[in-house]
């Protein structure tokens, strides 16, 4: 019996092995496991902005900053507390399905399954440095499936547009004209569909205000993201250190009742 229990162990162990050296031939990264997520052996990138008084926020009516207060200090209360205040889409952030959309789920009703899921990075930085009103099409995204394989089912798509190195400058962050227009990269309404129906994404996010590009006046891909019970990301933090694909996420929203959103600890896990 032994010796019949170490033959299995030694053909699971080859198997085991094949397996790997297959998957790496492919290209396709190992399965990272829990275990070697928390004892630190995976490379965990924050794809998430430090919320302070600076973040840029939507220039709108009844938009405000972040503010942060003290309201209580170890000297006179023995104890340091501060109060914040913020709008749900601010700094990282998640839109919710209900958003734009009625009869969607609000941001406390998303399942946990929805806020896991692989990742891929399409950057098209190197447009959008000429092209500020870029929109990402279907064909840019057949485009990167040539050079990196189908778009996984259940996925984050992540548009890396550049615009995450003008975070600290706001006003070129919001990149807005003399008649107030602002002017960043997004999505395409048609991309937007393809995404949804060919690929059944979780979410789409991107490094910007707004999955909508900036002069977008009916906001149609948050329509059709929400529309479809999907969520969006936006000001998404550091995706320029992240591979094309090959990654997974954990989404982390606040769990506000009702909410349409809220701000998100974003982690990408690197096997």
């Amino acid at each position: 019996m032994r010796f019949l229990m170490r033959v299995i162990s030694v053909i699971l162990a080859l198997a085991g092995w094949v397996n790997s050296v297959s998957a790496q031939e492919k290209g396709t990264p190992p399965s990272p496991t829990l275990d070697a997520l928390v004892s630190g052996r995976l490379k965990i990138v924050d794809l998430t902005w430090t919320l302070d008084e600076t973040n840029p926020y939507w220039p709108a009516a009844n938009y405000e900053p972040f503010r942060l207060t003290t309201i209580a200090t170890l000297e006179k209360n023995g104890v340091l507390s501060k109060a914040f205040y913020t709008p749900e889409h601010l700094g990282t952030h998640l839109d919710a399905p209900n958003h734009f959309e009625a009869n969607q789920p609000s941001v406390d009703e998303l399942q946990p399954i929805q806020l896991f899921a692989p990742g891929v990075v399409i950057d098209v930085s190197a447009r959008c440095e000429v092209e500020p009103d870029f929109r990402l099409s279907v064909a840019d995204i057949a485009h990167w499936e040539r050079d990196h394989g189908s778009i996984p089912d259940g996925a984050v798509v992540f548009l890396l547009t550049g615009w995450g190195q003008h975070w600290k400058n706001y006003p070129r962050y919001k990149n807005q004209d003399a008649m107030g227009q602002m002017h960043f990269p997004g999505y395409s309404a048609e991309a937007a569909r393809w995404l949804v129906k060919e690929r059944n994404v979780r979410g789409v996010g991107i490094d910007t205000l707004s999955i909508d590009y900036g002069p977008s006046k009916d906001f149609i891909v948050h329509h059709i993201i929400n529309g479809a019970g999907r969520y969006g990301l936006e000001n998404v933090a550091r995706l320029e250190q992240l591979p094309a694909s090959g990654f997974y996420l954990s989404v982390a929203p606040v769990k506000i009742k009702a909410g349409t959103g809220g701000p998100v600890r974003l982690m990408a896990i690197l096997p």
